[in-house]
């Protein structure tokens, strides 16, 4: 249960990272949100480095790929 909810909520951003890099629009898409949640990821990769979770550091690095995909591309919009 636990691998299928970490997959589920891992690979729910590539969509939304695949839609932004073909259309390149984010203006429906919260700077704010996507910025503490690629922070909150990055932190939680980090925790998992720090007690040696694989699951843990593997999900949220991809994770953080994906949102940061999204993020950057709304960072450099000029929709914000």
């Amino acid at each position: 249960m636990g691998m299928l909810a970490a997959c589920l909520t891992t690979f729910s951003f590539l969509p939304q990272a695949i839609k932004v890099i073909k259309t390149k629009d984010t203006k429906g898409i919260s700077l704010a949100m996507y910025s503490m949640f690629v922070l909150g990821v990055f932190c939680w990769m980090l925790y998992g480095i720090q007690v040696k979770d694989v699951p843990i550091i593997g999900a949220n690095f991809v994770t953080f790929i994906f949102a940061g995909i999204v993020l950057i591309f709304k960072i450099k919009s000029k929709d914000k």
